[in-house]
C-alpha cells in the first residue's frame, strides 16, 4: 500500500513539475535552437571532422576503473563485519587484477596523446 501511496504521490508531483515549467518557461522560439541538431556538427556541413578514437579509449578506460571502485564501498561494509584477513586477501585479488588492466592498457598505448 506503501509503494502505491509512493507512486501516486510521485506521478502528482511529476504532473505539477510539467505544469510549472509549462506556464513559468519561456514561451519565445529561437530559431536556432529549432535547426535539427546532428551529432555535435551543424545540420548538413559538407564533411562531419571525425572524432580521434584516443578519446573514446580513454573514456572507456576511466569508466571501467571508476566502476571497480564502486567495489571497495560493499568491501568496506563486508570487512568491518566479517574476517578481515579473508576480505583483506579478496581486495588485494581486486587490485592486483586492476593494476594487470591499467598496465597493460598502458604498455598497449591507451593513455598516450601523441599516437
Amino acid at each position: 500500500m506503501e509503494l502505491f501511496i509512493s507512486f501516486i504521490f510521485l506521478a502528482f508531483l511529476s504532473l505539477v513539475m510539467l505544469f510549472l515549467s509549462w506556464i513559468l518557461g519561456p514561451s519565445r522560439k529561437n530559431p536556432v535552437k529549432e535547426k535539427p541538431f546532428e551529432c555535435g556538427s551543424p545540420y548538413l556541413e559538407e564533411r562531419i571532422k571525425p572524432f580521434p578514437s584516443k578519446y573514446y579509449t580513454f573514456a572507456l578506460l576511466f569508466v571501467l576503473f571508476d566502476i571497480e571502485i564502486a567495489f571497495f564501498i560493499p568491501w568496506a561494509i563486508l570487512w568491518r563485519e566479517g574476517n578481515k584477513f579473508f576480505y583483506l586477501g579478496v581486495m588485494f585479488l581486486f587490485i592486483f587484477i586492476l593494476a594487470i588492466g591499467f598496465i597493460w592498457a598502458w604498455k598497449k598505448g591507451a593513455m598516450n596523446w601523441e599516437r
